[in-house]
């Protein structure tokens, strides 16, 4: 009986997996999702714009409760890095190219106001570090000494790390995947340890 009940649950878990493969692919070949209009700056990588949160891909900004060191002093690299992201877009109509999201259920995008691309304007003005792109940028920023690049700074991720990470919180899916998911976890451990 045990055997029968090992061999279900390897199928099912089988075909879990499978179909979470099959989404998986199809979002990766899916449609990029282009979104346009006057959004709300966030911190210095994130904006909300019709309604959703985006984030800006290849990037990372100071948390806005992140402090920094310039001239033997702390200044708020994070409240500043917003509010140079802020002064990029000003009042114009900025545009996201969004594929895909992250694990807190943000788009990941690149976003371009007054034919600038912010991503990388943030990067290249010292405000953000290269998270995946934007190198040059960053190696510019640094020879030049600008923005975090003309003091002393933790990398957002290790501050993040070491003061209790972000305000949000991480996405789970809604509705039926996000259910089997966590279904998932607490069944298989049940399974194979015979507790519940």
């Amino acid at each position: 009986m045990k055997r029968m009940l090992r061999i279900i649950r390897d199928l099912l878990l089988t075909a879990l997996i499978l179909l979470f493969l099959g989404l998986v692919v199809v979002r990766l070949d899916g449609p990029q999702e282009t979104m346009s209009g006057l959004p709300r700056v966030v911190d210095g990588d994130t904006l909300v714009l019709d309604g959703k949160r985006i984030r800006l891909v290849g990037i990372d900004a100071p948390e806005l409760r992140q402090v920094c060191r310039r001239g033997g002093r702390d200044w708020p690299c994070g409240t500043e890095a917003k509010g140079y992201l802020s002064a990029l877009i000003g009042d114009a109509k900025t545009t996201c190219e969004a594929d895909g999201s992250d694990r807190y259920g943000r788009l990941l995008a690149v976003c371009i106001a007054h034919a600038l691309e912010l991503n990388s304007a943030m990067v290249g003005a010292g405000y953000a570090i290269a998270f995946g792109n934007y190198e040059a940028e960053q190696s510019v920023a640094k020879d030049h000494r600008l923005g975090l690049w003309a003091g002393d700074f933790d990398a957002p991720r290790t501050w993040r790390q070491t003061h209790g990470g972000m305000d949000e919180a991480p996405h789970i899916p809604e509705g039926w995947l996000g259910t089997a998911i966590s279904r998932i976890g607490s069944w298989s451990e049940t399974a194979i340890t015979g507790s519940e």
